[in-house]
């Protein structure tokens, strides 16, 4: 628990502070329209996403926090985990295999709720661990940074089992078993998952003050308290990380090698995701019907008039 070391007022915000806040995602945009970056839409949907998922979740919070129940917490934290798998699974791998999203919200699961509740009530001292005001927003960022690294996992194997397929075909014809040929993959995709968590280590404190920690001064508690929490929240993300990625890692091989030593790229799907394909379609079947129904008023619109217009005209 966090404690007061001095008087703080923290500043009401309102939507318009909000607005002038968006204004910085404006100017992003104008410089993706100045060097033609193209990611100008893809920033301000991103942006109102942002302001709609945290206006929800601010709800949702607000009320689970007014009434303290444990079923309450376990839901919200069961609900950030589902979330997160969807993300994962239709937005953020440019490759998916069978049994994806069972698979990952299993491995998102494992990562996140064991080291939070272990986090909250031995490494914080937070008695009982789920005291909603500590233990959701753990929850979340342990959710963030596992889904990080499970992405950064998931996307080098698949790519590395279609790109280098013959190494791996190699050690399975050798006698070595799918873990064992795999190997050398797995150890790459664990250490680029956990690459980003090193170097934010390194730089908390001298280079960087990490969000967490402004949080907490910035709502008024004592800056060595904040220091310490922000410590054991770091550690806390690494431990997912890790997890996580060890998680998604076991996964992909035992899908994408079979118990014969043979590796299925059958079930691993680079197309987009069926959602957005879907959605695709529904767009060209919307866009041809519109284009039906405007050609059809202009014919109706043209035969019209041919019938008022007389066949002799007298000048």
């Amino acid at each position: 628990m966090l404690s007061m070391g001095h008087e703080h007022t923290t500043p009401i915000l309102g939507w318009t502070n909000v607005a002038l806040g968006l204004s910085f995602i404006l100017f992003d945009v104008f410089v993706s329209n100045i060097f033609g970056l193209g990611i100008g839409q893809s920033m301000l949907i991103s942006a109102f996403r942002c302001v709609l998922q945290l206006g929800v979740v601010a709800v949702l919070l607000e009320r689970v926090f007014a009434t303290e129940n444990p079923w309450a917490v376990a839901g919200i934290a069961f609900l950030l985990n589902l979330l997160g798998t969807f993300e994962i699974v239709v937005n953020k791998s440019t490759r998916r295999h069978h049994y994806m999203f069972p698979s990952v919200l299993v491995g998102l699961l494992g990562s996140t709720i064991p080291i939070s509740i272990l986090g909250s009530r031995f490494a914080m001292s937070v008695q009982p661990f789920w005291e909603p005001v500590q233990y959701i927003p753990v929850v979340g960022m342990l959710c963030g940074s596992a889904i990080s690294g499970m992405v950064l996992t998931l996307n080098y194997l698949l790519r590395e089992l279609q790109d280098n397929r013959d190494k791996v075909e190699v050690y399975l014809a050798f006698g070595a078993t799918r873990m064992e040929a795999c190997r050398p993959i797995a150890i790459e995709a664990l250490k680029i998952a956990l690459t980003p968590v090193i170097n934010q280590m390194s730089v908390l404190g001298i280079i960087a003050i990490p969000g967490m920690m402004t949080g907490a001064i910035l709502g008024g508690a004592s800056v060595q308290q904040a220091a310490k929490l922000q410590m054991i929240i770091v550690f806390m993300l690494s431990s997912a990380t890790c997890l996580s990625a060890v998680f998604t890692t076991i996964a992909v091989v035992s899908v994408t090698v079979d118990s014969d030593h043979r590796i299925r790229m059958d079930r691993v799907d680079d197309r987009k995701h069926g959602i957005w394909r879907a959605r695709e379609r529904m767009g060209k079947t919307l866009m041809i019907l519109l284009k039906k129904l405007v050609c059809g008023w202009r014919e109706k619109g043209t035969d019209t008039l041919s019938e008022r217009t007389p066949l002799i005209t007298g000048e």
